[in-house]
C-alpha cells in the first residue's frame, strides 16, 4: 500500500471547508492506504492564536475528524507536537533549502503582507510541512490546488537532500488533487476560513446552520426575488452540490433561472439537507464528548505508532549527517 500523509491545523472546529475539501477524501483514503493524519499544532503557532484555547481546540478537531469517520483502527491520528522528530527533522531540511524558493511561495507573500514584521516560523512554513511527510517517507499528499506550490517544494527539498546525503533516501511524494471545487466561505468571495468568520461548523445544530446560512451571499445580479439568477455563480448553489441529491438541483437550478423563489427558499432546503447529512457525525461528536478519555488515548496510540516511525527515519538521517550518536547507558564508562 502506499503511505499517505496530511494534516490540518487545530482551529476548533471541523467546518464543511475542511470536510469538503480534505476529511471526506480521508475517510475514503484509509480504506486503501496507510493513512498517517496529523493535528498540526506546531503550524498554528506561525500566526497569532489564543494561547487558552489550543489544547480544547486540538482536542474538539480530533472529536471532528473521528466523528467524520477516521478510524484510529484504519489511520494514524495524532497531535504533530507528540512526535518530536517532526521539528528536528524540519531543522535538518532548512539547511538545504534555499531562502528564495521559501520566498516565492504565494502563500508566504499572501499572509507576509497581512503582518508589520514578518516572522521566520512562517517563511519556514513549507520546510516543517516538509518535514512532516518526508519524515514519514510519504508518496502520496492530499492537498487542494491551493497546496500544490508546497508539494513541488517539498520534492525539491527531498532531491536536494538526496544529492547531498544519499541518493534515494527520500522518496518525492506526489500531491493528490481532490476533485472537490474550492470551497468558498458564505462570503462567496475568500477560502472558508473560522479566522475570516465565513464557516458553518460540520457539527453545528439545524437551527445554527440555518441561522448562518440565512445572509449568505448568493448570485449578486439576483437584486430582487423577481430578478433570475445564474445558479452557475452562485455559492450557495456549489453547497448544493454536496449535500443535495441531483434531482434537488435541478429544481434548485430551475427555480434559480426562472425566479420561481427566493434566495432564502433556496437556501432553507440546502440547511435542511445539510442538517440532514450532518445529524449522524454531531450524534458521535456528543458521544466522544463524553468519553474524552478516550479520545486523548486514541491520541496517544497515534503518537507511539508515529514515533515508531519517525524515530527510525530520524537516526537514518543522523547517521547520513554524519553526527556523532550517543552511547547508550549500559555503555557507560564506570
Amino acid at each position: 500500500m502506499a503511505r499517505v500523509f496530511s494534516g490540518i491545523q487545530p482551529s476548533g472546529e471541523l467546518h464543511i471547508g475542511n470536510y469538503l475539501g480534505a476529511v471526506r477524501r480521508w475517510v475514503e483514503l484509509q480504506r486503501e492506504h496507510e493513512c498517517f493524519f496529523c493535528i498540526v499544532d506546531y503550524h498554528a503557532i506561525t500566526q497569532e492564536y489564543k494561547v487558552a484555547a489550543m489544547e480544547s481546540q486540538t482536542l474538539d478537531m480530533a472529536i471532528g475528524l473521528l466523528a467524520a469517520g477516521i478510524d484510529p483502527e484504519r489511520a494514524v491520528l495524532f497531535v504533530q507536537s507528540h512526535v518530536p522528530e517532526h521539528t528536528e527533522l524540519s531543522w535538518v531540511l532548512t539547511t538545504v533549502t534555499p531562502v528564495g524558493e521559501l520566498e516565492r511561495m504565494t502563500q508566504f507573500k499572501e499572509k507576509a503582507q497581512r503582518q508589520e514584521s514578518v516572522l521566520a516560523g512562517l517563511m519556514n512554513y513549507p520546510v516543517l510541512q516538509a518535514a512532516d511527510v518526508l519524515l514519514y517517507k510519504a508518496t502520496l499528499v492530499p492537498v487542494g490546488e491551493d497546496q500544490v506550490q508546497h508539494i513541488e517544494l517539498m520534492r525539491e527539498i527531498a532531491r536536494k537532500f538526496n544529492a547531498r546525503y544519499g541518493a534515494g533516501f527520500f522518496p518525492e511524494p506526489q500531491a493528490l488533487v481532490g476533485q472537490a471545487r474550492r470551497i468558498l466561505g458564505l462570503d462567496g468571495e475568500s477560502k472558508m476560513s473560522k479566522s475570516m468568520g465565513n464557516t458553518i461548523g460540520v457539527l453545528e445544530e439545524p437551527e445554527s446552520i440555518w441561522q448562518r446560512l440565512r445572509p449568505a451571499k448568493t448570485d449578486p445580479a439576483r437584486v430582487t426575488r423577481n430578478d433570475p439568477g445564474n445558479p452557475e455563480v452562485c455559492n450557495i448553489y456549489t453547497l448544493h452540490r454536496y449535500f443535495s441529491d441531483p434531482e434537488t438541483q435541478e429544481h434548485v437550478a430551475r427555480q434559480c433561472r426562472t425566479a420561481g423563489w427566493g434566495c432564502l427558499d433556496c437556501k432553507k432546503v440546502l440547511a435542511d439537507n445539510m442538517a440532514r447529512e450532518l445529524a449522524p457525525m454531531r450524534e458521535r461528536a456528543a458521544e466522544l464528548r463524553g468519553k474524552i478519555h478516550e479520545v486523548r488515548e486514541i491520541l496517544a496510540v497515534g503518537a507511539a505508532k508515529a514515533r515508531e516511525v519517525a524515530r527510525e527515519t530520524m537516526q537514518e538521517v543522523r547517521e547520513r549527517l554524519g553526527l556523532l550518536q550517543p552511547i547508550r547507558a549500559e555503555e557507560f564508562t564506570r
